[in-house]
């Protein structure tokens, strides 16, 4: 039974995701706002609905660990797994502004959640911390930043017009319910495949670490790994790039926000390695677009990606 739930999770995930694709870029177009922003918003945040829920619940339960680590995994998931695969099938344009602006922006938030983690050590002595007071201040700065992307975004449509695609003739409030019940049927497919993945693992005698390092954090980010790859195969990669980038943004500003605001996050488990993987990870994806062919994630690197995370995956295993 655990391998047939896997298989109609599966099916669910690639449902899902074909329709919240062509729903979304139809949504795009109809509104005059470019498939990055699209991306970064709608898809992006959506997609991230299962850390949402992992990282909040969590920190009701006062396992601040499990909330910072979500995010932490996501994220590098996000950079190196998902861009890398996306990547590999094909190539992923990194334009201008969203270099300039929304990559860049993605590095600074994680090196401010690094420094905030660090500053209670540094001033108290204490134990790592994300405090209600920092919490808040993540939240305010998504309402910024979502309010200039979505501004900016109108323009850069305007200036790079893109096809239509199959839905755009349809009424926005359809391609509106249309990207709910898409992205309603991906977390839902994700869901099943992780808690049927987790049970065979068990039955295999894996252990919960190995499980929770491995199985959970990548079963997390499966709504953005199958969007992702949907969107390259349609050669839309600019949505498959604002999906990466605002789920890191997403993660950061809104789930560790709000769960730090829910209940103080006290950090132990996380190492300086893991902040160091998290922040070279993005870090990554902008070095990538200068290197080998130039506004690229090209091929070669989406392997490099990839291998790094294996990297990354073995040395927790190992740890």
């Amino acid at each position: 039974m655990d391998y047939l739930m896997i298989l109609v999770g599966l099916l669910l995930l690639l449902l899902g995701a074909n329709y919240l694709v062509d729903a979304s870029v139809a949504i795009a177009k109809r509104l005059h706002i470019s498939d990055f922003v699209i991306g970064l918003t709608i898809v992006g945040f959506g997609t991230s609905a299962p850390e949402l829920f992992v990282s909040v619940s969590s920190a009701l339960r006062g396992m601040g660990d499990v909330a910072i680590g979500n995010v932490i995994g996501s994220n590098i998931c996000n950079s190196l797994l998902i861009l890398g695969v996306t990547a590999i099938v094909c190539p992923v344009l990194v334009r201008g502004r969203s270099l300039r602006v929304d990559v860049m922006t993605a590095i600074a938030l994680s090196v401010l959640v690094c420094a905030i983690c660090y500053f209670n050590v540094v001033v108290s002595g204490g134990p790592m911390q994300i405090n209600r007071v920092a919490g808040l201040l993540l939240l305010a700065i998504l309402g910024v930043y979502l309010f200039k992307s979505v501004k900016s975004g109108r323009s850069a449509e305007a200036e790079e017009p893109a096809p239509m695609g199959r839905l755009a003739k349809l009424p926005i409030a359809v391609l509106a319910l249309m990207a709910v019940a898409s992205l309603a049927v991906l977390l839902y497919g994700g869901d099943m495949f992780v808690d049927s993945s987790v049970s065979i693992a068990r039955k295999l005698g894996m252990s919960d670490f190995v499980i929770s390092t491995t199985i959970i954090a990548v079963g997390t980010s499966l709504p953005e790994l199958i969007t992702c790859v949907i969107a390259a195969f349609k050669k839309n990669t600019q949505l498959a790039l604002g999906n990466v980038v605002g789920s890191n943004i997403f993660n950061i500003l809104f789930i560790l926000g709000a769960s730090a605001t829910v209940y103080p996050l006290t950090v132990v488990g996380v190492c300086w390695v893991d902040f160091a993987v998290f922040i070279g990870s993005m870090c990554m994806v902008a070095v990538s677009a200068r290197t080998f062919k130039a506004q690229y994630v090209d091929r070669r690197e989406g392997v490099i990606m990839f291998a790094l995370y294996v990297v990354y995956v073995a040395y927790l295993v190992m740890r």
